[in-house]
Order: C-alpha cells, then structure tokens, then sequence
C-alpha cells in the first residue's frame, strides 16, 4: 500500500514536515510495510520558503538588504537543488512583522529588488516568489527601483521611497533595468484578486492594515492610479485591473507589468507543481492532508482541498486531520476530502496543544487510532 502523505503547517505549533513526519511515523507504527510518501506543501504565505526548501533538499541563502523602512535586515531564501531555482518571501525583505511602527507612506519594497539581484549574481533564472505579508504600498516601486528602473519627476529627479511620491512620477525609465530579468522566470504565488486601484484594491482593502488612516485611502489610491497611468505609458499594458494587481500594496502589478516572463497563480497550484505530488497520486491508495484548523474557509481552496481535488482526479480517498474543527468543515467532503479528525483532545487548553511536542504526540496517536478506523470503513487493508 502506497500512502501520500501532504500536510500544511499547524502555525505556531508544527511545520509541514513535522506534521508530516508525525503522520510517517505513526503509520509505520501500524504496519512497517506501508510505503509512506512525504511531501512538503505551503500555499505560497508565511513558511514556503521552509516547506519548499527542506522538503525538496535545497539549501538557504542569507543576504543583507534593505529593510522596509530603509534599516538593514538579514533575509533569507531558497536555493532548490538544481542551482537554478530560488524560493522567495517578499516579507524576508519587506514584511509587515519587519517594523515597529506602520508607515505605509513610507515603506519600500526595495530589499526585494536587492534579494532577486542577489539570487540572479549566483545564476537562479527560475523564481518562486511568495508575496503575503507586506509592509508596504508603494506599487512594488522600491522592488523595480532596485533592479534599475527609474521614477523620474518633472525636474529629473528621482522620486523618493515609498507611496508618498507615486503621485509625482512623470517618467518611468527602464532602461537601466537589470539584463538577465528578460532571461528570468518568476512564478508569484497570489491567492487575492484584488485590482490595484480602486474600491477593491490594494489601499482600500489592504492599507489599513498598513496603518492607512480612513482619511487617506481616497488621496493614496488616487496616487496608485496615477502610477498605473504612467506605468501604462511607458510599457504599452494596463495591467491594473488584472487579478492580484493589488497584492502585496501593488506589487502583483510590478510583476505583471514589468517582468516580461512573470506569471501571477495560485500560491497550493505553484506548491503543488514544485514538489510535483501529482505523479505521487497516480498509484496512491490513500492520500493524508491537513492543517492547524479545518473550516468553511478551508472548503473554499486552501491547502488540504487543494490536494483532494488533485487526488480525486485519480479517485483516491483522502483523510485530513487538523489541531481543531470549525464551523463550515463538512462542506470539506464537498470538495474531495472523505473525512476529518481533529488530533486535539477534549479539554485540552490551547496553549498545552500547541506546544510542538504535544501536537506531534497528539497527531500519532489520532493518526494510529483513526487510520485504522476509517481504512476498516472503506474496506481497505495494510
């Protein structure tokens, strides 16, 4: 018997690949000649980088870039094992949990720009780039800034970090940008569809939690529709409205408008494609998936539905097991998983459960105890 075993993380508590492993472990438990398949899995947010690069055999990269807020930071990044590949966080660079005090008119995407140009000095051509969690709504200007580009004034000059100027630009200048991008692949995992300006776009929705005060959604998003309008002068695209434009304070639309092999998809698709776990479901006879809790929200295409419906494309059964479940989880079995198990048991206070030591010991023993069951159910033997 062949067990696939594709697990997100339990925040705070668990990774991917202990999760995982506590499922490996408990179904070796049961029977020595199950072989169990793991496979790390993130939906392109916080712990992608992690997930991709253990799971997958690769090795980290430090660099020293520019913070959002113009202080250093040390970020980190992936390097896959054909040397090739990177895996990214915008927020190693610009991230929200990177600044003490929110300034969205200030904040810059620059150390982004400064962590690409770091990968591409040791030949990764291939990107995947996770763009959840930013500080900063500046368009993406500081990340293109970096990489060449120039946001020139009506005197020549250069226009100053963050959203503040974005009204000012009256000329983009891209000739300076870096060569070897046009040679670059990059795979933006995005999961919003928001636009980047407007009633549903990056400041409205996005900016307060920024720090973007109710008075000023109206003059910064005014200022994000002039850097559209100059974006599409000097580029001949309008890719404001596209799904995602308004990720990351605009830094979908950065990606899209400027990076001529840049692809903006959903962030389980990129993850899935990257550990290539669907020729694993091909002889699978069972596949195990879950995450910290499962929900209504869970139904609507995070993580563990997102392997289900891979699975189901080769009919095999899925079982998901999570720390708590919540209200909406049955709609789960409507989208491919056949069933659920919370490993948390009853009175358990939440800060016992999260410790990493009890959440594993509490996933075998769910595991060990609930496998078995739900095998017996399905008519399926070890």
């Amino acid at each position: 018997m062949k067990i696939v075993i594709a697990i997100d993380s339990f925040k705070g508590s668990m990774t991917s690949m202990e999760a995982g492993a506590a499922v490996r472990d408990a179904v070796m438990n049961i029977c020595n000649g199950v072989q169990a398949v793991l496979k790390p899995v993130a939906d392109g947010g916080e712990g992608m980088t992690e997930a991709l690069t253990y799971g997958l055999g690769g090795s980290f990269v430090y660099t020293d870039v520019t913070g959002p807020l113009g202080d250093p930071v040390r970020a980190r990044y992936g390097i896959l094992p054909d040397k090739a590949t990177a895996v990214m966080e915008m927020a190693e660079a610009a991230g929200i949990m990177l600044v003490k005090e929110k300034d969205p008119w200030n904040a810059s995407t620059y150390g982004v720009g400064e962590m690409i140009i770091d990968a591409v000095s040791r030949g990764i051509r291939t990107f995947i780039m996770g763009i959840g969690g930013s500080a900063t709504t500046d368009g993406g200007t500081g990340m293109l800034k970096a990489l060449g580009i120039k946001f020139l004034d009506e005197t020549g000059n250069e226009i100053s970090e963050g959203a503040g100027d974005l009204d000012r630009i009256a000329e983009i200048d891209t000739e300076g940008m870096l060569s070897e991008l046009a040679e670059c692949e990059f795979r933006v995992a995005c999961d919003v569809k928001n636009p980047l300006y407007g009633e549903n776009g990056a400041v409205y929705v996005f900016g307060p939690q920024k720090g973007v005060k109710e008075s000023e959604k109206a003059i910064l998003d005014a200022k994000m529709q002039h850097y559209a309008s100059m974006t599409e002068k000097a580029t001949g695209a309008d890719h404001s409205c596209d799904e995602g434009a308004g990720a990351a304070g605009g830094l979908g639309f950065a990606f899209s408008s400027f990076f001529p092999n840049a692809k903006l998809q959903s962030g389980i698709k990129i993850a899935l494609q990257a550990i290539e776990l669907e020729a694993e479901m091909t002889d699978a006879d069972l596949v195990i998936t879950g995450e910290g809790r499962l929900d209504g929200q869970t139904a609507m295409g995070k993580v563990p539905v997102g392997i289900a419906k891979l699975a189901k494309k080769y009919d095999v059964p899925v079982i998901a097991f999570a720390g708590c479940i919540g209200d909406g989880a049955e709609l789960c079995r409507e989208e491919g998983i056949d069933d659920f198990f919370a490993i948390t048991p009853e009175g358990m206070e939440l800060e016992t459960a999260m410790k990493k030591d009890v959440a594993e010991n509490n996933m075998k023993k769910t595991v060990e105890r609930e496998l078995l069951l739900f095998m017996d159910k399905k008519g399926m033997k070890l």
